[in-house]
């Protein structure tokens, strides 16, 4: 695995090019430039309010560029809605997770792929086949309504719903937000076996210790700009930044 995004083989399916954005005269984004190649699980790193969200939000569609651009698959989205990013794509799993609370695991599910169009029932049953394998938890809880489920299995409902849509990249933001050490470490197995078995995955997280063991790459995002960027294990290993996520200098 090479350190440079510059010198991977591998086609960009994701790039963001000095991406400026603003919360009325506050300027939230600084430029902020990143790429992600296909197969690669890539963090963007960062503390409370460095950024980390607002950029997800202006990757994905649903905050707009005060200047700079959005990249995907080669091609310049900067000014395509939210909704048709999805249908390209561009998956987001948000913050916050966003089940719907009265709906059951499996519809739930099913809402992830509204507007993205399968070729047949067969194809649609093994998607929904493969995420019930992927996440047992929600096989068993198949019948239960989401607001009823643990904050770890709604986790693994809304990344379960992004990949009903099949998406060429995935979006998480903060998927360890909220919920217990041995949950978080379960949330995060699973990310690395979805990203082994082909799906591409941009990661925002402030959990340093289980977002770089698990990544190819990572960018650490500070009060809106990138400060360092590099190999996830070698900046794990880095003191500066194990002072600054893990508390230990």
């Amino acid at each position: 695995m090479t350190n440079s995004p510059d010198l991977d083989p591998r086609p960009v399916l994701l790039e963001a090019r000095d991406v400026v954005v603003h919360y009325g005269r506050i300027r939230a984004l600084h430029g902020v430039s990143l790429k992600v190649h296909e197969g690669e699980l890539v963090t963007l790193l960062g503390s409370n309010g460095a950024g980390k969200t607002t950029m997800m939000r202006a990757i994905s569609g649903l905050r707009p560029l005060t200047s700079g651009s959005v990249w995907f698959e080669g091609r310049d989205i900067t000014k395509v809605k939210a909704h048709r990013r999805v249908v390209e794509g561009l998956i987001q799993a948000p913050e916050g997770r966003g089940v719907f609370p009265g709906m059951t695991v499996v519809e739930n599910l099913e809402m992830g792929c509204y507007g993205r169009k399968f070729a047949s029932k067969a194809e649609h049953k093994e998607r929904l086949d493969w995420v019930l394998e992927t996440f047992p938890r929600l096989a068993e809880r198949r019948s239960q309504v989401g607001g009823t489920l643990s904050g770890g299995e709604q986790q693994m409902l809304a990344i379960g719903r992004a990949l009903m849509a099949r998406p060429k990249v995935l979006l998480l933001d903060e998927p360890s937000m909220g919920l217990a050490p041995m949950v978080i470490s379960q949330i995060f197995r699973i990310i690395a076996d979805i990203n082994a078995q082909g799906t591409t995955v941009l990661l925002v997280e402030q959990n340093a210790q289980q977002a770089l063991t698990r990544s190819d790459r990572a960018y650490i995002l500070e009060t809106g700009e990138i400060t360092r960027t590099g190999n996830a294990r070698e900046l794990l290993a880095d003191d500066s930044i194990r002072a600054a996520y893990l508390g230990v200098a």
